[in-house]
């Protein structure tokens, strides 16, 4: 770790000696596809070129260690045998919850250090957690030799973060993370886990996708996301399909309750609106054309999903009224971020407009960064 001297003396301090390896694993935003993955639709993400970083370690004896360079002093360590009961609040539950899902497995693991560090926005919608899962999920992978595909290490991630941490997502993040590829959105079918590569290069028409995160952080573990879940759940009961995969036309939806209607209405567009914006980007068309799909996504999420926040809706408006083609929320809602897909020489003017509409509005302001379609999880070294 000679080239990371910061995390080099973070991991001396935190545990003694030095690493035997890094691991980075992206964040990731949607072009679209929201609330679609627990409904085994369909999504659209790419992954950050911003990563966590995991620094990790055999150590002798049975305990696993965390630290994290965001919560500085934080050394929490628990024996292997103790994983599965511990009391762990907070964001040690998400590293912890990765490695006692590998033991449940059955996996041979011994003790292991772990040392986090995230370039990604916490609670801004861009699957922090899932980035900090799948970094030691690989780290642990490789470390013990357990030959793991990236299949399972997906489904080792996001079974961890739905039973240990007790958040209720599906698999879109940690399958961004781990299968994303440099220059490309993801057409992702969770029917049947199904991946293509759409290819996504906006540089090159002189576009960029702008992340505004309005700094007001979202809590997936909270009950409004579970709610959603369930209410989904109810609509394709009541409608007779196992999922809301299977409907294909809103006309279908008329007699369900006007609350899951709505919920129902907006799973059935938004899957719609995935293979729109994917089959306009693998035929090489104007990225631009897809700026009315994105607006008519937040709308849909704002209205019938109910998930936006007066900080994303701001954004949104502020973006589009300032020059974006199209805006929407991203992630899970109730906080978090917008994406907006702007000319390359509107960016300034745009993130100038949004900060001046979120300090009138007494909104703390506002942090933006470019979007670029990035790598997957990867051993760096």
């Amino acid at each position: 770790m000679t080239s990371d001297p910061a995390a080099a003396a973070a991991f001396a301090a935190a545990f003694g000696g030095s690493a035997d390896g890094r691991w980075d694993a992206p964040g990731r935003v949607n072009l679209i596809g929201e609330h679609t993955d627990y409904n085994r639709g369909y999504a659209l993400p790419i992954a950050l070129p911003q990563v966590v970083r995991c620094y990790a370690a055999v150590r002798a004896g049975d305990r696993v260690r965390v630290a994290s360079q965001q919560y500085p002093g934080e050394v929490l360590g628990v024996s292997i045998v103790e994983l599965g009961s511990a009391n762990v609040d907070g964001w040690a539950r998400y590293p912890l919850g990765v490695v006692n899902e590998f033991l449940r497995r059955g996996h041979s693991i011994g003790g292991i250090d772990l040392l986090l560090d995230s370039e990604l926005p916490i609670g801004a919608g861009v699957s922090s957690s899932a980035a900090v899962e799948c970094s030691v999920a690989l780290a642990v992978s490789d470390l013990f030799s357990l030959g793991v595909t990236r299949d399972e290490l997906v489904d080792i991630a996001h079974t961890a973060e739905n039973f240990y941490v007790g958040a209720p997502t599906g698999k879109l993040d940690q399958s961004a993370a781990m299968h994303c590829t440099t220059g490309h959105a993801m057409l992702l079918d969770f029917a049947d886990d199904h991946r293509t590569q759409v290819p996504f290069d906006l540089a090159e028409r002189g576009l960029a996708l702008l992340i505004i995160d309005t700094t007001t952080k979202h809590e997936l573990a909270a009950g409004a996301y579970a709610e959603r879940r369930s209410e989904c759940e109810r609509a394709a009961a009541l409608l007779g399909v196992g999922s809301l995969r299977e409907v294909n036309n809103t006309d279908d939806l008329a007699g369900l309750p006007t609350l899951l209607e709505r919920r129902a209405r907006h799973v059935v567009t938004e899957n719609a609106r995935v293979l729109a914006i994917a089959d306009a980007l693998a035929t090489s068309a104007d990225p631009r054309i897809i700026g009315p799909m994105l607006a008519a996504g937040h709308a849909s999420l704002r209205d019938d999903f109910e998930v936006s926040t007066p900080e994303l809706d701001t954004a949104v408006d502020v973006a589009t009224a300032a020059g974006a083609y199209g805006a929407r929320l991203v992630g899970g809602g109730f906080g978090g971020s917008v994406i907006a897909l702007v000319e390359v020489a509107d960016v300034a003017a745009i993130d100038h407009a949004v900060t001046a509409a979120f300090r009138s509005a007494g909104f703390a302001d506002p942090r933006t960064l470019v979007a670029e379609a990035a790598a997957a999880a990867r051993r760096v070294r």
